[in-house]
């Protein structure tokens, strides 16, 4: 299943909350888990491929560029911390997130 991004022209005030708790809900380990590594490993994946498809319109944009390169630096420590914690929980977050590693 892929990450969850919204398509152009949307609002994003609203449905940053329903993306954000539909992440959650994919992710969570227990039914109260709000913060575990695997949810923040996918709401930092989101926000990321917001930010790609931002710089691949707005080329010149080094503020947005350096922050992009900010989180996919605590993504890596996240994912570093889930590997080294529970390889199998690593290995779902990278498959669900079909992300390389």
């Amino acid at each position: 299943m892929g990450i969850i991004t919204q398509s152009k022209g949307e609002n994003k005030m609203g449905l940053d909350k329903e993306i954000k708790d539909k992440l959650t809900k994919e992710f969570r380990i227990h039914p109260k888990d709000t913060g575990s590594s695997d949810v923040q490993i996918a709401l930092l994946t989101d926000r990321i491929n917001e930010i790609t498809k931002h710089l691949q319109n707005h080329k010149k944009d080094h503020h947005s560029r350096r922050g992009l390169l900010k989180l996919v630096g605590r993504r890596r420590k996240l994912l570093d911390y889930l590997k080294a914690i529970d390889p199998e929980r690593y290995q779902n977050v990278l498959n669900k997130l079909e992300l390389r590693k």
